[in-house]
């Protein structure tokens, strides 16, 4: 007789990551999390635009999910201080602003002939001077329209084999699980199939040189812009983006266009990584209390209380690139907040989080004596009364 074998079970497959939605389920995901974050701006508040330079910015505080969220969502955050009272006082002057248009509408004139000439003088490598400069027309409707018909032209331009420039393409990035649009100064593109950014600035090069702090900034913008491009790049053979990019400015004290070359390696390596670090925005707008709203026609008191709903991470760096700087700054001070004090100093600060919680270590009344941190608060306390003590007695 034959013999019958016990039935096993089927072992479970294992996945090596989440199992992927079927596309009907990922767009009514994607419809319902967009109706989420309207209803969190307010019903008739537009979103507003995540630029780079605000990437960048949030790109250098993964931590904050208060500014994850208010950025995905589209929050004006100016708007928002405004009405909590406590109003951002920085951003581009009017004149500033004309300005840079100005000299960024002298770069590009002629069909971008001299922005050509900087980019073949530093970056031109082997290849001929451009005599001939394919500017592709990206008129099409809304964002999503214009990120396609630019990376459409980007691929045509590289299969072209020649020097093109795109004046102002739209670029797509996800950011937090949600879809962002960039917009770079122009974008160029090599016969050899090199994709090279271009930032234009107005602030002046001096003698080849230009300011550090407003130079790094410009890389860091430019970083995600790389990280743009090469998303498009993935699906386009024969491509190579950049890292290199090209920084124009006025030269010394003039109107004249000059340029530098910015290597963004280090920039756009860290903003990867400061960037896959962000809680998805769905996940930080599920936790938040029904009802929540950042809408700027509701009282102070609702504001303060949805703004405070959502965690923070404040350091003294926000305040330049952050509307919310000064409110949460507020808050940190009055919650006696070490993270106040600047990120170094809560970093060796460790487990004491408060200003309070630190003067009572220093005094011995609080704090494990065999804490290294403690030891060496006490340490400078008793090195501070020692020395005030010296001080004394020489009067």
């Amino acid at each position: 007789m034959p013999q019958h074998r016990p039935m096993q079970t089927p072992r479970p497959v294992a996945h090596s990551g989440p199992t992927p939605l079927p596309p009907q389920a990922r767009e009514q995901r994607g419809t319902t999390l967009r109706q989420r974050l309207a209803e969190l701006r307010g019903p008739a508040v537009a979103p507003r635009p995540l630029d780079a330079r605000a990437l960048a910015a949030l790109a250098a505080n993964p931590g904050c999910r208060r500014r994850a969220l208010l950025d995905g969502a589209g929050v004006d955050k100016a708007a928002l201080a405004t009405a909590l009272g406590s109003p951002a006082p920085f951003g581009q002057s009017q004149f500033a602003f004309v300005r840079g248009n100005a000299f960024e509408a002298k770069v590009k004139a002629d069909g971008g002939t001299e922005l050509m000439r900087l980019l073949h003088e530093r970056l031109g490598g082997g290849a001929e001077a451009p005599r001939e400069v394919l500017v592709p027309d990206l008129t099409a409707a809304g964002p999503e329209g214009r990120a396609a018909r630019s990376a459409l032209a980007l691929r045509e331009a590289t299969e072209a084999g020649g020097w093109a420039l795109l004046d102002h393409p739209m670029l797509a990035l996800e950011v937090a699980g949600s879809p962002t649009y960039l917009e770079p100064d122009a974008v160029a593109v090599h016969p050899d199939g090199t994709w090279t950014v271009v930032e234009i600035k107005s602030f002046p090069m001096i003698d080849g040189s230009a300011d550090a702090a407003k130079v790094g900034a410009a890389a860091r913008q430019s970083a995600v812009y790389v990280l743009a491009l090469e998303r498009i790049a993935e699906l386009t053979e024969g491509v190579e983006v950049g890292h290199r990019v090209l920084l124009v400015c006025p030269k010394d004290f003039s109107n004249l266009p000059t340029a530098s070359v910015v290597d963004v390696r280090k920039q756009r390596a860290v903003t990867r990584r400061q960037l896959a670090r962000l809680t998805r925005i769905e996940d930080i707008a599920a936790a938040l209390p029904e009802g929540t709203t950042f809408d700027p026609e509701c009282s102070p008191q609702q504001l303060d209380a949805a703004v405070e709903s959502v965690g923070a991470t404040y350091a003294p760096e926000c305040l330049a690139a952050c509307e919310l700087a000064f409110h949460c700054r507020a808050k940190a001070r009055a919650a006696g907040a070490v993270e106040a004090l600047g990120r170094s100093v809560r970093g060796e600060l460790g487990g004491l989080t408060t200003v309070g919680a630190v003067l009572a270590a220093a005094a011995g009344k609080e704090g494990d004596p065999a804490d290294p941190t403690v030891v060496a608060l006490r340490r400078a306390a008793a090195l501070r009364a020692e020395a005030l003590e010296g001080s004394a007695a020489c009067r």
